[in-house]
């Protein structure tokens, strides 16, 4: 079979600290599975965290392992290997897994900010809103719609020619663009579209959303104040951080030679660990209910 393959070019030194990376980046792995399953695992054990909102925050953080398990993977083989070298046709699944995964985030974030502004400034109405149907249709669209949108121009560039082979990452993403031979107006054009729908949007939505929960808030009492802050401080905070990983993946792409190679590299270490190990902590932690579980269940490991 005539396969493709693409040189991963921007590891830094890999000959001599690839025992320390991929020691680092496995430890980072077993925390990011174990932190993101411990939590889900709390979520689907008991009843009292059987609501939407912590149904939404155990999707996304089986979200975030989805993502990790696309990556790590394959990023520890490279480690451990004399040359790092991906297929092309598998490049292009990991790129669409990336983006996917990326669009899915913000959907399910909005999906949250939306069953929070039901729950505070309609709550006389979120017992018939927020039905088990209606979280399930949320749930399969935050999944499938980034999907459908990205499946059209992954399917248009693996028909286009290749003239270079060696990429400026670690791991595929739409620095593969800079691969081709011809680019595509009409696809960079619907990938802009894409990045609007999946991102931009839902972006917006959780802006908006939130403005109009504090304005509802704002003249409550305190105890109604701290309350909502209880809660949506969370959200909030896997937003900011994963916006502004989201903007060093676009900073990566976009700057494609006017980058270190070590700077980018560092970024690219970041933007995969950070987000997937934040999550749990920042539920973990900030949520009532959950640190209530993940406190009982610590103290019960202690217990011989």
């Amino acid at each position: 079979m005539n396969v493709t393959y693409i040189t991963l070019g921007g590891h830094v030194e890999v000959e001599k600290y690839r025992f320390l990376y991929f020691v680092i980046m496995l430890i980072a792995f077993i925390l990011i599975l174990s932190s993101n399953f411990t939590i889900v695992y709390l979520i689907v054990v008991h009843k009292d965290l059987h609501e939407p909102m912590y149904v939404f925050i155990a999707a996304l953080l089986i979200n975030s392992v989805l993502f990790s398990t696309v990556v790590y993977p394959k990023l520890l083989i490279d480690f451990l290997s004399d040359k790092q070298i991906i297929s092309y046709q598998a490049c292009l699944f990991q790129v669409c897994v990336f983006y996917s995964i990326s669009g899915s985030e913000f959907l399910l974030l909005a999906a949250m900010a939306y069953d929070r502004y039901v729950s505070i400034c309609k709550p006389l109405h979120y017992p018939t809103i927020m039905r088990k149907a209606t979280v399930i249709i949320l749930l399969v669209l935050s999944w499938l719609l980034p999907v459908c949108h990205l499946a059209v121009p992954v399917i248009g560039n693996a028909q286009t020619q290749l003239c270079s082979f060696t990429l400026k990452g670690i791991f595929c993403n739409n620095s593969i663009n800079h691969l081709l031979c011809v680019t595509s107006r009409t696809l960079l054009i619907f990938g802009l579209v894409n990045m609007f729908n999946i991102s931009l949007l839902p972006l917006l939505f959780i802006l908006f959303t939130y403005t109009m929960i504090f304005i509802t808030t704002y003249k409550s009492c305190g105890k109604v104040r701290k309350k909502v802050a209880n809660t949506c401080l969370p959200h909030l905070l896997v937003l900011i951080n994963y916006s502004c990983l989201l903007t060093f993946e676009i900073t990566i792409v976009r700057l494609d030679s006017d980058i270190a190679k070590t700077a980018r590299f560092v970024m690219a270490i970041q933007m995969i660990t950070c987000n997937p190990l934040c999550n749990p902590i920042i539920y973990g932690i900030k949520m009532k209910e959950i640190y209530k579980h993940l406190k009982r269940l610590l103290c019960q490991a202690k217990v011989p």
